[in-house]
């Protein structure tokens, strides 16, 4: 499998997005979905492979980290959360412990924790 297209960090959108929930307002859906996608990207490349499964419904979901190898269905590990979670814990806005506390991420599996790979280091 080839590694994921380099995508620019999303920047000026990652910004615009988090200055909305920081106000409280609703970001615009366009900011938001290039926000996730960039971010979920630059984790792809950071943390390469494909035994966890993280979703951001609606806009993306990337496949990460060594191990068993997923090839149909379901993975063995997966971790799925709203745009606003996936983007906070990208840029360390809150850590991924307690994320799952709070009820914000829903991680199943082996390998489902993901707090050594984030925040994402570009």
């Amino acid at each position: 499998m080839s590694p994921p297209a380099r995508e620019a960090w999303p920047v000026e959108e990652l910004a615009r997005v988090l200055a909305a929930y920081a106000d409280g307002s609703t970001p615009d859906r366009d900011d938001e979905r290039a926000a996730v996608k960039g971010t979920l990207a630059e984790l792809a490349r950071h943390v390469p492979g494909r035994s966890v499964e993280v979703r951001v419904p609606p806009y993306s979901a990337v496949q990460v980290v060594g191990g068993s190898i997923h090839r149909r269905g379901t993975p063995s590990a997966v971790v799925e959360m709203n745009a606003r979670t996936w983007l906070e814990l990208a840029t360390g806005e809150v850590s991924f412990a307690a994320a799952v506390a709070a009820g914000r991420v829903l991680a199943s599996g082996e390998r489902s924790d993901l707090s050594q790979y984030l925040p994402i280091q570009r």
